[in-house]
């Protein structure tokens, strides 16, 4: 990184010095920048949910200010991958909820492939959250309570039956502690064929280990 004194938080700036303006101006940005909290991942649920649960508190709690919203990824009929931000309905046991228009983008990709990406990302708190999965469109009464629930603007330009609550059902929920050493944390959960879920522990980009094991 550059020393402070070369450095320009003027994009404009940087782009007219020299055409790698652009590499040095986004090489100079900070990052890790956050202070994560206390966290022992020898002290963790069996299931990914409860955790979720914590880690969006703790979140919106260090002042994030819309810790509910995530960047969903699906993937359309010919394979190619699209996302957008939106936010996050419910978590439960029926999976992670997710809503908007039957004719929109996100609308016709699931109804191609019904399977999806869910990742949150809380910089001050360096924390992150990736979720995968398959998705299934909840009832019809479901969705009209989803949309009944939103302002009469939101509503207004939703026709009968146009509006969609999905669940996704995850398949894998891991969950990622920045450090500035880099020395980051993954705790990734999968479920298994009884209901429980395996977890596993380790070092971001390197392989986790079952909890328990010895390294």
């Amino acid at each position: 990184m550059a020393p402070a004194a070369d450095r320009t938080d003027d994009l404009s700036d940087a782009a007219e010095v020299h055409p790698a303006g652009i590499t040095r101006w986004l090489r100079d940005r900070p990052t890790l920048s956050g202070t994560a909290p206390r966290f022992d991942s020898t002290e963790l649920p069996d299931e990914p949910t409860p955790l979720f649960l914590r880690w969006i508190g703790e979140a919106a709690a260090a002042g994030v200010s819309e810790p509910h919203a995530a960047t969903l990824a699906t993937v359309d009929v010919d394979g190619v991958p699209d996302a957008r931000t939106l936010i996050l309905k419910a978590v439960d046991d029926n999976g992670w909820a997710f809503a908007g228009p039957r004719s929109s983008r996100k609308g016709d990709q699931l109804a191609a492939n019904p399977v999806a990406a869910l990742n949150f990302w809380w910089q001050p708190v360096v924390r992150a959250v990736r979720v995968r999965g398959l998705v299934t469109e909840a009832s019809q009464e479901e969705s009209d309570a989803d949309l009944a629930a939103r302002s009469p603007a939101a509503r207004d330009a939703i026709p009968r039956g146009g509006w969609v609550l999905w669940r996704l059902a995850p398949t894998r929920v891991e969950f990622w502690q920045g450090s500035p050493d880099r020395h980051h944390t993954r705790v990734v959960y999968e479920p298994l064929e009884d209901g429980t879920w395996s977890l596993q522990v380790g070092a971001s980009g390197s392989s986790v280990q079952n909890r328990g094991e010895q390294s």
